[in-house]
């Protein structure tokens, strides 16, 4: 029977619903192993029970693990506190260590970001700009990371310098399965038509967005609009709204999408239909070669 890996190190990626780990070595991911142990569902003293679930086996011997995402929350495992930009995403004597009770493990959590004026955090997408820097050095423009709560993030040289958060996804969820407009939205298709013409109309009346919405119930009942029009022109509605709202972001800037690759399509498209051309990169790429970044600026500092 063959022993345990025995990593140089591990990489977490511990968010509000799922916990995914990658071991690595010097060759690159030697395995993976994830869960749904997210930071939601744990309480404090839940969290190490939750990762050796997915590494004992992997190890035998004191490891490293950097881990990114909720588990600093207030409401994770420990608090990794914010820390302010103008910065970098990541930064090697940031890094907060965690008290464990089984010796192998020697974690610690990357901290997220703050901006005072306007207020606004974020916790793990630090680690995915880190990540999109490590990818593409020399980098200044502007990231957009789609999603729930979706961050428009200006980097230069080397540091994030500002960033502004919308619930566009929660909003969207919200309205789409709890709202009186639920009743017209069944199922899951799309509409690029009626995509395209929510996101024309919202960039050019964002003041309009309340009413437009409406008018979808509206069109529903007197019109026979459909379902998959009717979803697809709330989401053309919303991510127009956040677009007329980031404008400052995405006119004139370079513009590159970090997020699945179906709502960074979605994204790209309505930045293309402004004359905004934008790239796409692979959140999953993303968080594991920012917390490799990571990783190795504490080697460096050690």
């Amino acid at each position: 029977m063959s022993g345990p890996l025995n990593p140089d190190w591990i990489a977490a990626d511990w968010g509000t619903s799922n916990l995914r780990v990658w071991a690595m070595g010097s060759s690159g991911i030697l395995a993976f192993a994830e869960s749904d142990d997210g930071m939601g569902k744990l309480d404090r003293a839940g969290f190490e029970p939750a990762l050796l679930r997915l590494i004992d086996a992997w190890i035998d011997r004191p490891t490293r693990i950097i881990a990114c995402g909720m588990v600093g929350a207030r409401q994770g495992w420990v608090e990794a506190p914010y820390r302010a930009v103008p910065c970098p995403p990541v930064a090697p004597n940031a890094l907060i260590s965690v008290q464990t009770a089984d010796p192998r493990l020697q974690v610690q959590i990357a901290p997220g970001l703050m901006q005072a004026q306007p207020a606004d955090v974020m916790r793990g997408e630090e680690t995915q700009i880190a990540g999109a820097l490590a990818l593409h050095p020399g980098y200044d423009g502007v990231f957009c990371l789609p999603g729930t709560h979706s961050k428009w993030v200006h980097v230069s040289a080397g540091e994030v310098v500002s960033f502004q958060t919308f619930m566009t996804g929660e909003l969207f969820a919200l309205i789409a399965g709890q709202s009186v407009l639920r009743h017209g939205m069944a199922g899951d298709g799309w509409d690029q038509a009626a995509f395209d013409g929510g996101v024309g109309d919202a960039l050019s009346r964002p003041e309009k967005l309340a009413a437009r919405l409406f008018s979808l119930r509206a069109e529903g009942l007197l019109n026979g609009l459909g379902a998959d029009a009717a979803r697809s022109r709330l989401s053309g509605l919303l991510i127009g709204a956040e677009l007329a709202a980031a404008k400052p972001y995405w006119l004139g800037q370079p513009v590159t999408l970090i997020g699945s690759e179906r709502l960074s399509n979605v994204y790209k498209q309505a930045l293309a239909d402004q004359g905004v051309p934008a790239r796409t990169l692979p959140a999953t790429d993303c968080t594991l070669a920012g917390l490799v970044a990571a990783s190795n600026q504490n080697a460096r500092k050690a």
